[in-house]
């Protein structure tokens, strides 16, 4: 008989028998379950948080901040530099003339969360006339635009959902008093739908300030880049520090990826051990008592490998089912919930994905949880001694 053959034999006989030993299996099955369910709800966290930011760039569109700073919010710039990056080449011209760029403030606000009430930072982002015209993913969806002068405040659809106190007529306390939302947008799920926008020298006389802290600028064309910032970082009256739009959330994204690389590591490596254990109880239990059966096959001339392939079979199999149990469950409960997370300055919001990729990475955990908990029981098979397995009969 070949071993493909005596594999599929063997496999048949311990799949038949799975109904025998149906607790010690629920055990395998929902502790894998448990690992990926917590897999999948962690990683579609950090792939929606990514994802929000990176689909916030545009290719054509650049940040300029102050020198020695990556970060919007520790950045400032002074009115004269701002003028410069308002004069440099390179810049789109807007309908009626002037330049596509927008100086920008950036503030953060204590919200409370609808979920449980814990108050966290969210973004009040102030805009020039052209910060709405450079960002055209911007749509409003309920109410108006803010007005100039005015103490009004227009929410993203993300951290309206996030967090209570934003609908339409609510009043939000900011340093100098209370200012009214006047209207809702959305942008397609990217980082814009969690802060609040408002006009930017009014928000900058609420603080008391004298400084913005970036100019974001839509350019002619993506080459013009380049003549953009070198414009910028030779002229030896500023100390500025250019970036594309990409570059910036790129390197946003990169603290959220360490970040929950190390989370899904922790607590996925904590939570794998257990179901391990668990499958490797199972399993040795499985082979101890199917001892005469696999011997009496080893008699019969059943080799050590149809055996031992088996028995990892079996163990994978287990393992598919807890993984698409795990995965099924948390896709139903996590999958476009919305989520914040904590950063400089403020929040980003964003909507939970449960992707392939995410399904795929958390089926890998438990695919190897599930082999790792067959292979020493199979090797343990494998070595039985035939005569010592039949003479216990």
């Amino acid at each position: 008989m070949t071993l493909l053959r005596q594999i599929l034999s063997v496999t048949a006989m311990n799949v038949r028998t799975l109904p025998q030993r149906v607790a010690s299996s629920v055990v395998v099955v929902v502790g894998i379950a448990g690992v990926v369910g917590v897999l999948v709800s962690v990683l579609a966290m950090s792939h929606g948080l990514r994802n929000a930011l990176l689909s916030t760039a545009q290719p054509d569109r650049a940040i300029v901040m102050g020198e020695g700073t990556t970060n919007e919010g520790g950045s400032a710039l002074a009115v004269d530099a701002v003028q410069a990056v308002l004069d440099a080449p390179g810049i789109a011209r807007l309908p009626e003339g002037g330049p596509a760029a927008s100086p920008e403030m950036f503030v953060a606000v204590n919200m409370n969360r609808k979920e449980d009430g814990a108050r966290s930072g969210v973004v009040v982002r102030g805009l020039a006339p052209a910060g709405l015209a450079i960002r055209p993913e911007i749509r409003l969806v309920e109410g108006r635009w803010f007005r100039a002068g005015l103490r009004e405040l227009v929410v993203g659809r993300a951290v309206q959902t996030e967090f209570s106190g934003l609908e339409i007529g609510d009043r939000v306390m900011l340093r100098d008093g209370e200012w009214t939302v006047v209207g809702t947008f959305e942008s397609g799920g990217t980082a814009n739908e969690g802060t609040l926008l408002a006009d930017v020298d009014t928000l900058l006389s609420a603080y008391g300030r004298t400084v913005y802290n970036s100019v974001r600028v839509r350019l002619e064309s993506e080459a013009a880049f380049d003549a953009f910032r070198d414009a910028l970082t030779t002229n030896l009256q500023l100390a500025v520090n250019v970036l594309r739009e990409p570059d910036y959330y790129a390197q946003a994204q990169q603290g959220i990826g360490t970040l929950f690389s190390v989370i899904t590591g922790v607590v996925g490596s904590i939570m794998a051990v257990g179901a391990l254990f668990a499958a490797l109880n199972t399993m040795y239990a499985a082979v101890s008592s199917r001892a005469v059966e696999i011997a009496t096959l080893r008699a019969i001339g059943f080799g050590a490998g149809g055996v031992v392939v088996s028995v990892l079979v079996e163990a994978l199999l287990l393992a598919l089912v807890g993984a698409l149990l795990g995965a099924g469950v948390a896709a139903l409960l996590f999958n476009g919930n919305t989520v914040s997370l904590g950063g400089n300055g403020g929040s980003i919001v964003a909507q939970m994905a449960v992707t392939p990729a995410v399904m795929a990475a958390a089926g890998a955990w438990a695919g190897a949880v599930g082999l790792l908990g067959g292979l020493f029981p199979a090797i343990r098979a494998a070595r039985l001694p035939v005569a010592t397995a039949l003479r216990a009969v």
